[in-house]
């Protein structure tokens, strides 16, 4: 396997870190120099791409490589990857499966009710709608090429560095409560074992990765806070809170996740079935703080 990924970010590199003993080779993409020398000092061949043109050496790479993941999230004019980059993909010669990193926004809202694989979406204007085409121009792209193409809707990603615990310690964490709220999450951990498990098997078709446990965001926050041994921050309503436009988008997505097809069709075991079980870990190991 040589895997190339396009976005190069919190849950990609740890999937790169993850896959690196099935790998002959494993590159990707960053947006600055920085980052991408200090990727290449812990084995991983990151070139410069920013998303307005193309990066030096990319090109060359995507035409060696036989997986191929994009998880650079798209714009208002469209996917940049394709934008720059279709031509060189539609011809790579050695290039056997693509996977596409999504995000459950895609489904909507649906009253706190079970969504799954087979949902129609019915996003909302701006990023969810954005997704949602791209998902289908990759579709397009695999289709003309006869590839195998994985795409995984993901629910809300927590692990080292971003979770509770942090917004708890830097007093940034709150409990705002709609009745009837949950949402679905996902351990970074277990995002990267089920790419892992997709890129071996080059598993084609639309996967959710989220957790077993749709829950309450004010609960999540109340257990962080006692395994801290904190008070946890005071319960604010919903009408009443001070939250950005986009933080305010979320709650009016309310659905259940069902995640059955992960497990049944390519094998995944979750490391953090609940909240509970990555939060008690990220606590117990003390691997909860921001990674260095």
């Amino acid at each position: 396997m040589r895997l190339f990924v396009f976005g190069l970010g919190y849950s990609a590199t740890t999937f790169a870190k993850a896959i690196v003993d099935k790998a002959e080779s494993i590159g990707g993409t960053v947006r600055t120099p920085e980052k991408a020398a200090r990727l290449r000092a812990a084995g991983i061949d990151a070139l410069v791409f920013d998303g307005t043109e193309p990066g030096p050496g990319v090109t060359e790479a995507v035409g060696q490589a036989t997986h191929l993941v994009i998880s650079i999230a798209p714009g208002e004019a469209g996917d940049p990857v394709l934008a720059h980059y279709a031509d060189a993909i539609a011809a790579a010669p050695k290039l056997e499966w693509i996977g596409y990193l999504s995000t459950v926004g895609i489904y909507g809202g649906h009253d706190g009710e079970w969504v799954d694989e087979d949902t129609p979406p019915r996003p909302r204007p701006g990023r969810s709608a954005n997704r949602l085409a791209a998902e289908q121009a990759w579709t397009d792209l695999a289709d003309a090429k006869g590839c195998p193409l994985g795409v995984f809707r993901i629910a809300g990603i927590y692990g080292p560095g971003r979770n509770a615990f942090v917004n708890l310690a830097a007093g940034k964490a709150r409990r705002v409560v709609k009745p009837g709220q949950v949402f679905n999450r996902i351990h970074v951990a277990d995002i990267a074992g089920t790419l892992v498990a997709a890129a071996s098997a080059q598993a084609p078709g639309i996967y959710n990765l989220a957790d077993d446990e749709p829950a309450p965001p004010q609960d999540v926050v109340a257990f962080a806070a006692d395994l801290m041994g904190v008070a946890p921050p005071p319960e604010v309503p919903f009408a009443e809170a001070d939250l950005t436009p986009m933080a305010r988008s979320f709650y009016g997505d309310n659905k259940r996740v069902a995640n059955r097809r992960i497990k049944e069709d390519l094998g995944v075991r979750l490391a953090y079935p609940t909240y509970r079980d990555g939060l008690t870990a990220l606590w117990r190991d003390g691997t909860w703080r921001r990674p260095d």
